[in-house]
C-alpha cells in the first residue's frame, strides 16, 4: 500500500510537469510566475551547491526541498534549523524534521518561512496608515521510498503568500527519483519541482503559473580523492531562459550604427547549468564552492558582475552537532548568509540503558 501511494503520487506531480512544458516553452522566467520564493535555497548546503542540487545525498534534512527522493536513513531522527539573512530586512527561517516509522516508511517535514519586513502605508492622499507586513511561507510533507539502487520521493506542500493581511494560497508538490550506485560514491537524481496549482490570487489579480523546474543532475567523489563534485542541470522544460533588455544601448560599429546585443546560443546553454565542489577534509568537515551561471547574469550590473552566482561554504561537525555556513553573492551590491544547524533527536531523547 505504501509503495503504490507513493508512486501515484509521484505519478501525479510528474503529470503536472508534463502539462505546464508548453505555456513555459514560450515564456522568459523572471515576473512571468508567482510564488517566485518557491526557488530560493532554504538551507546552506543546498546555497552552497549553486542554489540547487537533486543528487547530493547525504544527513541534511533540508535537502528533502531540493528533492524528496534525498530523503535517506541518515537523515532519520535528524531535526535542522536554518536562518538566510537576505540584503535589507528580508530574513528567512527554515525548519525540517525527518523521522522513519516501520508500517507507513521514511518521511520529511518541512516549514520555511520568509520575512520581507515591516512597509509604510499611505492613503491616496499620502496620510500614513502605519506600517504592513510583507511574507511568504510553505508547509509540506514528504514521502520516500527505495527500492533497490533507487529511491522515488514525493512532497506536497500548501504555499502562502501575504501583503497586509491579504492572501494567496497555492498548493504545491515536488517528485524525484535519485540512483545510488551501490559500491562508488557517485548518486545521480531527477527532480520535477514546484508543479501545482493557484488556488487564490490575491484580489484584483489573476491565477498565475508556479515556477515549475525539471532537473536533473549527478554528484561523484572519485576514489582517492578529497573532493566531492555535483553538476546540475534546471529548467530542462524551457530551452530559452536567456533575457536581453531591450532598453539596453547597442555598440556603434563603424558605421555609426547601434547594434543590439543578440542571444547567444552558448551562453543560454550555460545557464541552465550549476557546478559545485566540496573538498571533504574527514567526516567532520567540509569547504564548498558552487556557481550558477543563470544567477550570475541576471543579477549582474551594467558596470560589473561582481562575484554575482558564486557560493561559498564550509560545513563543521562539533559534538552532536552539524553547523553549516554558506556566503552567496546576489551581485555586487550584496550578498546572504545562511546558517543551517542540525542534530539527531533520536540520540537526544534515547534513555541510557
Amino acid at each position: 500500500m505504501k509503495q503504490l501511494s507513493t508512486h501515484r503520487v509521484a505519478g501525479f506531480c510528474l503529470l503536472l510537469g508534463v502539462m505546464g512544458l508548453r505555456p513555459a516553452a514560450a515564456q522568459q522566467l523572471g515576473g512571468r510566475t508567482v510564488f517566485p520564493f518557491l526557488d530560493l535555497p532554504t538551507g546552506a548546503q543546498q546555497a552552497a551547491l549553486g542554489g540547487m542540487s537533486v543528487s547530493a545525498r547525504n544527513d541534511d534534512p533540508t535537502m528533502l526541498f531540493a528533492n524528496p527522493a534525498l530523503l535517506n536513513e541518515e537523515m532519520d531522527g535528524r531535526l535542522a534549523l536554518s536562518y538566510v539573512a537576505y540584503v535589507a530586512d528580508i530574513k528567512q527561517s527554515t525548519a525540517a524534521y525527518v523521522f522513519n516509522t516501520q508500517k507507513y516508511g521514511r518521511f520529511g517535514v518541512g516549514v520555511t518561512y520568509l520575512n520581507y519586513g515591516d512597509f509604510e502605508s499611505y492613503d491616496l492622499a499620502g496620510n500614513s496608515l502605519g506600517t504592513i507586513g510583507v511574507n511568504e511561507y510553505t508547509v509540506g510533507v514528504s514521502d520516500s521510498y527505495t527500492k533497490g539502487k533507487f529511491t522515488f520521493g514525493a512532497t506536497t506542500k500548501l504555499a502562502v503568500s501575504s501583503i497586509a493581511g491579504s492572501r494567496s494560497l497555492a498548493g504545491v508538490a515536488d517528485a524525484g527519483v535519485v540512483y545510488k550506485h551501490p559500491t562508488a560514491d557517485f548518486t545521480a537524481g531527477l527532480a520535477v519541482k514546484n508543479a501545482g496549482y493557484q488556488f487564490s490570487p490575491y484580489p484584483g489579480t489573476e491565477r498565475g503559473p508556479l515556477p515549475l523546474d525539471v532537473q536533473i543532475g549527478a554528484t561523484v567523489k572519485p576514489e582517492h580523492m578529497p573532493v566531492r563534485i555535483s553538476l546540475t542541470a534546471h529548467h530542462l522544460q524551457q530551452w530559452d531562459i536567456q533575457y536581453l533588455d531591450p532598453n539596453a544601448r547597442g555598440q556603434l560599429d563603424g558605421s555609426g550604427v547601434e547594434k543590439k546585443p543578440t542571444k547567444s546560443f552558448g551562453d543560454n546553454l550555460a545557464r541552465h547549468f550549476t557546478v559545485a565542489a566540496a573538498l571533504v577534509l574527514g567526516k567532520g568537515f567540509n569547504l564548498r564552492v558552487g556557481y550558477n551561471h543563470l544567477q550570475r547574469r541576471e543579477l549582474r550590473l551594467d558596470n560589473t558582475s561582481g562575484s554575482a552566482g558564486l557560493s561559498f561554504g564550509a560545513m563543521l561537525k562539533i559534538s552532536t552537532f552539524q553547523i553549516d555556513y554558506t556566503h552567496a553573492t546576489l551581485q555586487a551590491a550584496g550578498s546572504s548568509e545562511y546558517f543551517t544547524i542540525s542534530r539527531n533527536l533520536d540520540s537526544l531523547f534515547k534513555k541510557k540503558e
